[in-house]
């Protein structure tokens, strides 16, 4: 019924900001999403640290490709997220989102963004809402 890697390209196709990060998507089915970037000087903020915010995008994106892959237009209704450790220019962030539920109307996501020493970076938490229309047109 679903072609997530239809789903997947056409997420990927519109999105400029995660191809701006460099995203590469590794891994990707129904309720799951592995992708990485690699922290850039732009990235960075004014202490040499990536800034909080793109941590938070490389884990928005990875929860926005899980909680669509079923074909089903979903948006962010609730997310958090915890920092953990920083990083710098030149590390490589593996970001992990995985599906906890899925009903009619709302979806649950943890993500766990880490550098490639395996050290935890940030744990997001994700709700989204499922409005019912398809991703794509068939």
């Amino acid at each position: 019924m679903n072609d997530t890697g239809k789903v997947l390209s056409t997420m990927l196709d519109k999105d400029n900001f995660s191809k701006w990060m460099g995203i590469v998507v590794d891994e990707y089915r129904e309720g799951y999403c592995k992708l990485h970037y690699t922290i850039t000087e732009e990235m960075l903020n004014g202490f040499g640290i990536v800034h909080g915010g793109i941590v938070f995008s490389g884990a928005d994106s990875a929860f926005a490709f899980a909680c669509n892959s079923h074909g089903v237009l979903s948006l962010a209704l609730d997310v958090h997220i915890s920092f953990i450790r920083a990083a710098k220019a030149g590390d490589r962030m593996i970001v992990e989102a995985e599906e906890i539920h899925t009903g009619n109307k709302t979806s649950f996501y943890n993500v766990t963004t880490k550098n490639d020493a395996g050290e935890i970076v940030a744990m997001f938490k994700g709700t989204a809402y499922r409005t019912g229309k398809p991703v794509y047109e068939s």
